[in-house]
């Protein structure tokens, strides 16, 4: 099994997510900076997390993503699964037809048996104890800076000096004594 940029992309991620999102919603862009990942490139990952329920997206100014579920609920083999990565070691891809039509290879169960161990090491693996493994490095959560509105609570109140006259009257009179 190879494991690509998209499968270790996806976890790291969901790590740096996990990590902050006790803090609220966590923006692509900030995991994008932190992780050093191509900010269109999780939009990908993270569209692919969300149909898996992985994560929840939330809309608008202070939006971003949280976890759908428990950290103790999601495995790193929901996460690689979810954004397609395959987890398989064989030449034909479980398929049993390694040598074209004359059948498998002398391998095909060997890489199959490492197939089946890869999956239940992924799967007894949870983003929980990832999350505690870099806790436990001394990784530094930074807090949520305040948030600050645009627009201000208190109205701002400045005299309107208008010299144009406000009516049709006031512009009548104006042109009569001139």
């Amino acid at each position: 099994m190879r494991l690509t940029t998209k499968g270790r992309f996806a976890v790291t991620a969901m790590i740096d997510l996990a990590l902050r999102q006790n803090n609220g919603p966590v923006t692509l862009a900030a995991i994008s900076q932190r992780q050093r990942i191509s900010l269109s490139y999780l939009e990908q990952l993270f569209g692919k997390l969300r149909r898996h329920e992985l994560v929840e997206s939330t809309r608008g100014p202070g939006g971003g993503y949280t976890l759908a579920r428990k950290a103790t609920d999601i495995t790193v083999a929901d996460i690689i699964v979810s954004v397609d990565e395959p987890i398989d070691s064989t030449q034909c891809g479980g398929k049993e037809n390694c040598l074209g039509e004359t059948g498998r290879c002398m391998t095909h169960d060997l890489w199959a048996s490492l197939n089946q161990r890869m999956v239940e090491f992924l799967d007894a693996v949870t983003l929980q104890k990832l999350v505690e493994d870099q806790l436990a490095k001394g990784v530094q959560i930074e807090e949520k800076p305040a948030v600050r509105r645009a627009i201000s609570t208190t109205p701002v109140v400045k005299p309107i000096r208008v010299n144009a006259p406000n009516s049709v009257f006031a512009l009548g009179n104006v042109f009569a004594k001139s």
